[in-house]
């Protein structure tokens, strides 16, 4: 009697053809995995170096900005551009005022976006679908055909050089609406049904049922409407000309010199140094939020 495995004389093992596929499709995967990993590693070393030469450039005493071929690190780092850069503007006041416009902006476009996507989403009316496509198509048009009627509209309100100018026209998105309705389209209707049952009208059940149960969407847009607002430059240069309503990115502008050649990069990159970090805390505070955010809305859609 042969032993198992065994198939002449001699006792040479033959493993099953079902082993040696098994063996081929799991070198497979992974080698698939390391090129995946590989892939990705090189993908956000691509992202982070942007980043790590500004702070490097930030560090640099000013002969080090023109050395070639330049380096990476500076071989004598200093935070003299920072000071610098607290010294030509109130950098408290300025970054007060971003932080205050975005905030409000991106909690202004939470409560437009929120009640026009639920109406868009579980309401029904005559023409909503007519309505909700005409101002998603607003999507399509640039805001440099929008932006001169959309000043005129300021200057005519008396806008100019104040808060309300720069807060409320960031206050609409059809984006925001349409991420919104997105995701209000996709909830069960037994929770609408339910609440109708409890005597709940249209607003109660808006307010104490859906809207708890829209965490990651509300965190998405609120997310992204403050990092617009916050790296807004193009709407806050047009509106704002008084220095007690300057924004971080006007400060920013300043920065630089009125030639390529007269600009003191380090301090810009310092400038921006400053710039990022709020933003950067902002979104890890969050991430967890917007992506699950984003990824419910794609699938959903």
């Amino acid at each position: 009697m042969r032993p198992h495995g065994c198939d002449r004389p001699g006792g040479l093992r033959r493993f099953p053809a079902g082993t040696r596929t098994g063996a081929r499709a799991g070198l497979r995967r992974r080698c698939l995995a390391a090129l995946v990993g590989l892939l990705v590693g090189a993908g956000a070393l691509a992202m982070v170096a942007p980043f790590a030469w500004m702070v490097s450039t930030s560090l640099k005493p000013p002969q080090e900005l023109v050395v070639l071929p330049p380096r990476w690190w500076p071989q004598d780092p200093t935070a003299a551009a920072y000071g610098e850069v607290l010294r030509r503007f109130p950098l408290l006041r300025v970054v007060s005022n971003s932080f205050l416009v975005a905030s409000v902006t991106a909690a202004g476009q939470l409560l437009v976006s929120a009640t026009s996507g639920y109406a868009f989403g579980r309401l029904r009316f005559r023409g909503r679908d007519a309505l909700f496509l005409l101002y998603l198509g607003t999507l399509m048009v640039p805001f440099a055909v929008t932006v001169t009627p959309l000043f005129l509209i300021v200057r005519a309100l008396g806008w100019m050089d104040s808060y309300a100018g720069l807060i409320v026209p960031g206050m609409f998105s059809a984006f925001g609406t349409f991420l919104m309705r997105q995701h209000f389209q996709a909830l069960p209707a037994d929770l609408e049904e339910a609440a109708a049952l409890d005597g709940a009208g249209t607003v109660r059940t808006f307010l104490h049922i859906v809207l708890p149960g829209s965490g990651p969407a509300l965190a998405t847009l609120g997310v992204l409407a403050f990092l617009n607002s916050w790296n807004s430059f193009l709407w806050p240069l047009l509106v704002v000309s008084d220095e007690r309503y300057m924004t971080l990115p006007l400060a920013l502008a300043t920065l630089q010199g009125r030639y390529p050649g007269l600009t003191q990069w380090n301090l810009v990159m310092a400038g921006t140094v400053i710039a990022v970090v709020p933003v950067l805390c902002v979104f890890f505070l969050a991430q967890r939020w917007v992506v699950e955010g984003i990824t419910a809305s794609a699938l959903k859609g």
